[in-house]
């Protein structure tokens, strides 16, 4: 039995969703799809695929086997296209994933540059507020907000992003400007509901992290309506520092109680750190890191 063979048609069957589906994607028979997942799992003991329905189901056994494969399968890739001179020139496709609104703002920039600067470089951008799995999407990079768990993966820093609170300068000339969390009682706030609760939010006060009670005049789901409305003159909303960058350079709105925002949440570039890396990926890092870092750089200043 082919091994490797036997691993790309199972890949491809879990891609596709069936194995008919596999078959006319590879142009192979089904009978000889549906042969080599059975010697596959045959040879190591093992149900990979449960075929009780029309769409194919991984076992327990089955995802962890197909997350191995498609690592193997890549490191074969590259290791072909390294003989075949990819490693001499940066050339081929790039899977780059961001969260929606920041990788709207600023990475897709960044990709449109890069794009006319690499002729022989593919780009697919995923936009996901969603942690997407690296090394079972098979993505390239990742840019991530927040504190990293400890992995495999490297990460390479590139700025900083901060909870901000802020209102138009009309509201706060209307009904004052907060110096302390607590005030903010006597306020009416706007809360984007994914970045914090609507009865409290959350600040640093001394060295402590405190809880402070708000009261929430109006719950969004995104921070673009959060904004909009905080424009309009709502109310006090508290989103992340880029997403506000725009309104805050044409001062539609201000920020308030910036001493006692909680520690700024990192943005990082991670990749996987396995074997040789694909020259493409060194050309994209090398030219989106400083970019990106001046970007963030920018808009801390606002």
């Amino acid at each position: 039995m082919d091994r490797l063979e036997a691993m790309s048609i199972l890949v491809a069957a879990v891609e596709a969703g069936s194995l008919s589906a596999a078959s006319r994607r590879l142009g192979v028979p089904l009978a000889t799809v549906s042969r080599k997942v059975s010697d596959l799992e045959s040879y190591l003991g093992t149900r990979l695929l449960s075929r009780s329905n029309r769409r194919l189901a991984l076992t327990d056994a089955g995802r962890s086997y197909v997350a191995a494969c498609r690592r193997i399968l890549d490191e074969v890739d590259e290791a072909e296209r390294s003989a075949a001179g990819e490693y001499r020139a940066p050339r081929g496709d790039l899977l780059i994933t961001a969260p929606i609104v920041f990788g709207r703002l600023h990475v897709l920039p960044i990709i449109s540059e890069f794009l006319g600067a690499f002729a022989d470089i593919d780009v697919r951008l995923l936009l996901s507020d969603h942690v997407v799995n690296l090394l079972d999407d098979r993505v390239d990079l990742a840019v991530r907000i927040g504190d990293l768990p400890d992995s495999s993966l490297i990460a390479s820093r590139v700025g900083a992003i901060r909870r901000v609170v802020c209102a138009s300068p009309h509201y706060f000339a209307a009904r004052g400007t907060p110096k302390d969390p607590t005030e903010l009682g006597a306020h009416d706030c706007i809360t984007f509901e994914a970045l914090m609760a609507p009865g409290a939010w959350k600040f640093t006060i001394g060295k402590s992290e405190v809880s402070v009670p708000v009261h929430s005049r109006l719950v969004v789901n995104t921070a673009e309506a959060a904004i909009d409305a905080a424009v309009a003159g709502v109310g006090v909303t508290r989103v992340l520092s880029y997403q506000i960058a725009t309104a805050a350079r044409t001062g539609a709105l201000v920020t308030a109680l910036e001493d006692f925002e909680p520690a700024p949440w990192p943005v990082s570039l991670v990749y996987s750190g396995g074997g040789l890396l694909p020259l493409k990926l060194r050309a994209f890092l090398d030219f989106a890191a400083p970019r990106l870092k001046a970007r963030l750089a920018e808009s801390a200043a606002h």
